[in-house]
């Protein structure tokens, strides 16, 4: 959407007590108010799932609205709980029981989908739902003091009938049943008269949105709401890039996220041959070839598909973004180097670079997760590279201090922001505050100290983020050359392609005009 598209759009000002009444709904979803279990439970038998079942719930709406209170209050990631395979319809619906002591039927290929989209979509579009819920109460108590659940439900409804444009009648009903039976007659009536004052504005073409006028802190307080982001992010954004990309850059976060395939090599398997694996797929996975990277496809829709097949759990292929793989052409591993990955888990960077290696060389995978490094050597036998991939389980700063390791290239994908994908990571803005921006800079610096003492000289150091903030990227690399100048900049040309090669030399991948997820790379050379 355009600047003018946005602005001209019907639009009325948030008042004062809306605007309150925002912030105290937001503090107050900190503390949950709902059990939200995240613990295994025993299994449930036939004859009490069949006591417990009520078949006039819709399932997808009831999987969502616990979906989204877990993710909320019970710590669980959207991408991750996005990325359960074939049977999580079955684990979904134990959470439905546990949580509103009822399931319903199961849900379908479908449902799954809808799932998917529903709590992404609210998730995203949160602030700007929460806008219209709020100013919907004309009440301030009524919202402040929701129940949480209560709230999910009417996010959902409002969610289905603003964004996914679905039959306002069935949305209303369906959502109206789900608040009284997993809550009570009265919150059913109260999501009925929401709801239908919604559809009423709709119809009118009269939402309600805040007019982009004032001085920078009002336009940015609007556009938050406008594109549900949150206040800061909008003025750090205006800030580095000017209003009208901002905007551009909170469509793309908005937008449904396209996800990449890697083939895996090292079991023989070539990009044609991953093609030729979904084209045989039962359900259909639309999909294209990548422009900038020999072995990954791009997918748009379809990944459930790709995971329920097996294609993931054979090792065939990795789901891996094009961002990720442009940063390990940066480091340009080749066979017989030795190579150090510091922040190594998940792990998709060290097992493509390992893929690179053709069975000669070793990648050090150092990462401070016992668990994750655990996950990390499962998939690399998956994969067929464990023969060349060494975990170790420490703080790289204190490892670097007491090692005597020294390496060809070592790849420091710092802990950062992860402000380039927010795009898959829907619920990361919401997480994450300004505050942590400068700690992650020190963090980000220390790191950095760390790793230039593995590199050998006449070795390369690259130092990548996921994040498109200058502070996290650029700067740092500034701040480390000041103190190290026995590095200097290796420029990425002819490494990855020019249009994705900075003035400086750096490796950058932007949302908007590439439209990948952001992020960073500065190749730096050791002196001999």
């Amino acid at each position: 959407m355009s600047m003018a598209q946005a602005v001209s759009l019907p639009r009325i000002l948030v008042s004062t007590d809306a605007s309150k009444a925002l912030s105290k709904q937001a503090a107050s979803t900190r503390k949950p108010r709902t059990s939200i279990s995240t613990k295994k439970r025993a299994k449930v038998s036939p004859s009490r799932r069949t006591q417990n079942l009520n078949l006039e719930v819709s399932p997808h709406r009831a999987v969502s609205a616990v979906r989204l209170m877990r993710i909320q209050f019970g710590g669980a990631f959207a991408d991750l709980l996005n990325k359960k395979g074939k049977g999580s319809g079955d684990n979904e619906m134990g959470y439905v029981e546990r949580t509103l002591g009822f399931r319903t039927k199961d849900l379908d290929d479908r449902d799954l989908r809808l799932v998917t989209d529903i709590v992404g979509g609210t998730i995203r579009w949160r602030r700007y739902l929460d806008h219209l819920i709020c100013l919907l109460c004309h009440d301030e108590k009524t919202f402040s003091s929701m129940e949480p659940l209560l709230l999910q439900i009417l996010r959902i409804g409002f969610y289905e009938i603003v964004k996914l444009d679905m039959p306002p009648y069935a949305v209303v009903d369906e959502n109206v049943r789900l608040a009284k039976v997993a809550l009570r007659p009265g919150a059913g009536n109260l999501v009925n008269g929401i709801l239908r004052k919604l559809v009423l504005l709709k119809d009118n073409n009269s939402l309600p949105l805040p007019k982009l006028e004032g001085n920078d802190r009002a336009q940015a307080r609007a556009l938050a709401t406008i594109y549900s982001h949150p206040v800061w992010m909008v003025r750090r954004w205006t800030k580095y890039l000017g209003q009208e990309e901002a905007i551009k850059l909170m469509v793309w976060n908005n937008s449904d996220p396209s996800f990449s395939l890697r083939a895996n090599s090292r079991k023989g398997v070539t990009r044609a041959d991953l093609v030729m694996q979904l084209n045989l797929l039962k359900l259909q996975v639309p999909h294209e070839l990548s422009l900038h990277l020999d072995e990954f496809i791009r997918v748009k829709t379809g990944l459930q598909n790709v995971i329920q097949a097996g294609l993931l759990k054979e090792g065939l292929c990795a789901v891996q973004d094009e961002s990720a793989g442009l940063v390990v052409a940066v480091v340009d591993p080749q066979p017989g180097q030795s190579i150090v990955d510091c922040c190594a888990a998940p792990g998709g960077k060290t097992l493509y670079m390992a893929s690179c290696l053709s069975g000669q060389g070793l990648v050090y995978a150092i990462d401070i997760n016992k668990g994750r490094l655990r996950i990390l050597n499962e998939t690399a036998k998956l994969h067929q590279v464990n023969s060349v991939i060494r975990t170790i389980h420490a703080d790289l700063r204190t490892f670097a201090d007491n090692s005597t390791v020294k390496c060809d290239k070592v790849l420091l994908d710092a802990p950062c922001s992860g402000l380039g994908v927010l795009s898959k990571r829907a619920d990361l803005r919401w997480n994450r505050r300004l505050e942590d921006m400068e700690e992650l800079k020190i963090l980000q610096d220390e790191l950095l100290d760390a790793a230039s003492l593995l590199v050998k000289p006449g070795g390369v150091l690259v130092y990548s983020t996921c994040s498109i903030d200058p502070e996290e990227n650029e700067e740092r690399v500034e701040a480390f050359l000041l103190r190290h100048p026995e590095f200097s900049i290796d420029p990425a040309d002819g490494l990855v392609p020019s249009d994705f090669v900075t003035k400086h030399g750096f490796f950058f991948s932007d949302p908007i005009k590439h439209s990948l997820d952001g992020a960073f790379a500065a190749r730096l050379v050791r002196a001999f």
